[in-house]
């Protein structure tokens, strides 16, 4: 028997299971990872943070982040708050922090805090539009270059026009009149297209004014969401380099709002991270007796 002591949060309807340690010290963590967030048979969750304490080179946490499928995630904005929260509730920082993610160093600064209940605002860095670094790998025949905007994306109900951004991780947005429509299975579609050798996430962004937008997220590893915070701000990116949005802009999710301004080449996402409880997992390894 493995057990394992979590804390669960969610920011934003994205929740976590919040792990102290890295993740090579969990047997077969993919299928450990599986397990614990299956949402009938174990706590229930879109992913694991595995947060290490104190992160490289002075940052306050090193921070791994797998989905619910057991694949690892470069970068988690609704995740990174959640750790953030984590670790200031911990005592392992303060309202300033820095924390280390596979897509780079961010910091976050909190804004308020209500008991287990936090607002951060976090620096997610400039965004991603070269198709190598993204990656995004369309066929020679069909050349791509700048900042992939307005790309005829060939799908099995005819192409779309897509717009591929990167936060860190890769994401293809798409613009909608709403959402009255199974979006969930082309989401699906355009989360595995033969394009993105490491998956996306995908965004269907319906835009509601100069400053306001609404989104609907498939997430890579996971399916939909009640939201994203690095879709949120890919979503955002796409609406104004689309000329369909301004900066700010406020992000209407399932779950509430969120606010992203691009400024000086940076996006910076606002939004909350709630701590929700903590408890033990019992994982039995592979090959354990039922009766063990």
């Amino acid at each position: 028997m493995f057990k394992t002591s979590f804390t669960k949060a969610q920011g934003a309807g994205n929740d976590f299971l919040i792990v102290e340690g890295a993740p090579e010290l969990f047997p077969q963590r993919e299928e450990w990872t599986r397990r614990i967030c299956d949402r009938h048979y174990g706590v229930g969750a879109d992913g694991v943070l595995f947060v290490t304490v104190p992160g490289p080179s002075g940052t306050e946490a090193d921070l791994r982040i797998f989905n619910c499928d057991g694949s690892e995630a470069e970068i988690s904005g609704n995740g990174t708050r959640c750790a953030a929260a984590w670790l200031v509730g911990e005592g392992h920082a303060r309202g300033e922090l820095s924390i280390q993610t596979r897509a780079g160093r961010k910091r976050l600064r909190a804004i308020s805090r209500d008991a287990n209940r936090f607002v951060f605002e976090m620096e997610m860095g400039a965004p991603i539009l070269d198709t190598a670094s993204i990656p995004f790998a369309p066929p020679a025949a069909t050349p791509v270059s700048g900042p992939i905007v307005g790309f005829e994306l060939p799908l099995a109900s005819g192409s779309r026009r897509v717009t591929v951004t990167s936060m860190g991780n890769p994401h293809c947005s798409t613009l909608v009149a709403g959402f009255d429509w199974d979006w969930q299975a082309l989401g699906a579609e355009i989360e595995r297209h033969p394009y993105f050798p490491r998956r996306t996430n995908v965004e269907f962004v319906h835009p509601l004014g100069p400053h306001q937008i609404e989104v609907r997220y498939w997430e890579r590893g996971v399916g939909q969401t009640l939201s994203s915070g690095t879709g949120s701000c890919a979503a955002a990116v796409a609406a104004i380099l689309n000329g369909r949005a301004e900066n700010p802009v406020t992000v209407k999710t399932l779950a509430g709002d969120l606010q992203v301004r691009w400024e000086n080449e940076e996006v910076f996402l606002t939004g909350p991270a709630e701590i929700i409880c903590r408890g033990e997992f019992f994982c039995r390894e592979a090959g354990e007796a039922k009766d063990a």
